[in-house]
């Protein structure tokens, strides 16, 4: 035996994939929960083009059988109390495609624009 101490090697930690769906409690703050995305920038600017909801909400929408299109019923265009475009987002779209939810947070954060969250009821 050596003098000499011999480090002792760990082993490497495994690498997560980046699309790999987080467990999150319920009484987690970061859990996915339904948000609004409103059409107006946190300056009160309204945001351009005016068909910017129905655009994002034709992203994740599908073809039926009968050639039409249909929006998620997850994700929806809709109108804001004070008139401004907007899109709600319900928080059962983490659990089927985490991507998907996470493109439109990050869609809402890269255009400086207003997201309400909504209060679940642990948080009242």
């Amino acid at each position: 035996m050596s003098a000499i101490p011999q480090p002792q090697l760990q082993p490497a930690p495994t690498p997560t994939p980046a699309n790999e769906t987080l467990a999150r409690q319920a009484d987690d703050p970061r859990r996915a929960r339904s948000f609004t995305i409103i059409g107006a920038t946190s300056k009160g600017k309204t945001f351009r083009p005016s068909d910017w909801s129905d655009r994002l909400c034709g992203v994740m929408s599908s073809f039926g059988s009968q050639r039409k299109m249909r929006y998620s019923p997850f994700v929806r265009p809709g109108c804001w109390i004070s008139g401004e475009k907007c899109v709600f987002v319900d928080a059962r779209l983490y659990e089927l495609e985490p991507l998907a939810y996470n493109f439109l947070m990050h869609f809402a954060r890269d255009n400086d624009l207003k997201v309400d969250f909504e209060v679940g009821a642990a948080e009242l």
